[in-house]
């Protein structure tokens, strides 16, 4: 990251020193930079299945009923792929 910007972060007593016990002094803006990118993956992810949620309706998508279903469904796939796979298809 090239581009940076300071930003005044004010953690609790015991988690600072628990920062500084396990990281150490001088990895402490890098660990904590890598672990705010990975939070904000996980809510940026979080949004997108909120978002996202109830897109598949069951009779338009039968093969993902239920887990059996998807299973199923995968299975099949993979069956194909193989077969192919052994024609020479993918070749």
């Amino acid at each position: 990251m090239s581009n940076t910007r300071a930003k005044v972060i004010k953690f609790p007593e015991e988690v600072a020193r628990e920062l500084d016990r396990l990281v150490g002094p001088g990895k402490r803006t890098s660990f904590v930079v890598e672990a705010t990118v990975e939070k904000l993956e996980r809510l940026r992810l979080r949004r997108a299945l909120e978002r996202t949620a109830g897109i598949l309706k069951e009779d338009e998508y039968p093969e993902f009923r239920s887990s059996e279903d998807t299973v199923r469904w995968v299975n099949e796939l993979r069956g194909r792929e193989k077969t192919r796979a052994e024609e020479g298809w993918d070749a």
